[in-house]
């Protein structure tokens, strides 16, 4: 069993997916917490990263077809929002 921590944001750090079978716990900053499957944290972390590439203009791999332009390229993302109820989803 696996178990996450919401931050203030409303962010869990999730930088890679989890195991399909295993059970992950989040406790969320109000006081709940709520089980997830590896599968269904993994989907929620796939739409994230979509959402993120797509508002940064990535391609679907991560990576940038324009010109560099920052010192500190970022191709991937570390956080993911949850919020209570997204496991009955």
């Amino acid at each position: 069993m696996i178990t996450l921590t919401q931050d203030a944001g409303g962010f869990i750090r999730m930088s890679r997916h989890f195991p399909i079978n295993a059970q992950i716990t989040i406790v969320y900053t109000v006081g709940s917490s709520e089980v997830f499957s590896g599968a269904q944290l993994n989907a929620i972390y796939d739409e994230a990263r979509t959402v993120f590439r797509a508002q940064n203009h990535l391609d679907a791999k991560g990576f940038s077809r324009g010109p560099v332009k920052t010192v500190h390229p970022s191709t991937d993302i570390a956080f993911v929002a949850v919020h209570a109820g997204m496991a009955a989803q």
